[in-house]
């Protein structure tokens, strides 16, 4: 199958990271099979980040755990269910053409150079920190909401490998913009904004909180005009490449959160409308744009939206 961008207009460069296009899978959405990964890339996808990935399995929560608000908004309370490290290290293996992502979540920062022995000898391009979950206790924004605790994980991974590292922040206690530097002082390579937002929706007729967990987050087109106020911020402040997250589900959503300063953006509750063609009518429509603006690479859009 032929990739429908042939001359490299779409081709993004993070540091050491380059993907084919700006289009990547979201960490928490179809993120534990290589099979999906290998999907995924034949329709077009730039990269992958996977499931976040614990030391030991996580069965999660109980249902419900995903519930529909309407309009492309999502609450979800999963619990960050996954494999495992040596389950999911067995699954991608075998990886040979897949940009791979593995993301990784823990409780304290033992757990991460742990959890890099299991993956660093793989075929993958680096490692998402998943510093932001909502609704985990001891995991996520528990940890994304300490400083000192950031700086300390940070520090721990890049002294295990040489690999990129993304540090995922989301909305909690501590400002996003001040997170981030931190991540980037201990020695993250690029920032991914935002997580869902810490959320509940509770049933009138039976006068209970809906998720199994009670409180979730909250994902999809509600939040893109936080993501990309969040992408925004950082980027004025922060010296490295940025991926949006948020509410993306089309064309115009990618180039918004790359005018406002994402180098690449990730897509999660979008994918839950199967379409085969998704990211190849994304990519074709990205390419229109650039052509129609007389421009040779996407990377040329990144921050104009600062310009005013």
């Amino acid at each position: 199958m032929v990739y429908f961008d042939d001359d490299g207009i779409l081709s993004v460069k993070m540091g050491e990271l380059t993907l084919r296009n700006p289009m990547m899978l979201a960490s928490g959405v179809i993120g534990i099979s290589q099979k999906i990964f290998e999907r995924l890339y034949e329709e077009g996808i730039g990269g992958v980040v996977t499931k976040s990935i614990s030391l030991l399995p996580r069965t999660g929560y109980e249902n419900p755990t995903i519930v529909p608000l309407g309009n492309g908004s999502f609450l979800n309370a999963v619990g960050l269910t996954n494999p495992g490290a040596v389950a999911f290290s067995g699954e991608i293996v075998s990886n040979k053409a897949v940009p791979i992502i593995v993301s990784l979540v823990g409780s304290s920062a033992e757990d991460f150079p742990q959890l890099i022995n299991y993956f660093d000898s793989l075929n993958i391009k680096g490692y998402e920190i998943n510093l932001s979950c909502p609704h985990v206790e001891k995991m996520g924004l528990d940890i994304g909401d300490d400083p000192e605790m950031v700086s300390k994980i940070v520090k721990a991974v890049k002294n295990r490998t040489k690999k990129p590292i993304i540090v995922k922040v989301g909305i909690g206690a501590v400002n996003v913009v001040e997170l981030s530097k931190i991540a980037v002082e201990a020695g993250a390579d690029v920032i991914t904004a935002i997580n869902t937002i810490r959320a509940m929706a509770i049933d009138v007729d039976s006068m209970t909180p809906v998720l199994g967990n009670k409180i979730g987050g909250l994902s999809g087109t509600a939040i893109k005009p936080i993501g990309v106020r969040v992408v925004y911020e950082i980027t004025k402040n922060v010296k490295v490449p940025v991926i949006g997250c948020g509410g993306i589900s089309t064309w115009n959503d990618v180039v918004e959160y790359i005018l406002a300063g994402a180098s690449a953006v990730q897509f999660g509750s979008r994918l839950g409308e199967r379409d085969p063609n998704f990211f190849r009518k994304i990519g074709h429509s990205l390419i229109k744009y650039l052509q129609d603006r007389n421009s040779n690479s996407i990377m040329e859009l990144v921050g104009l939206g600062h310009r005013s």
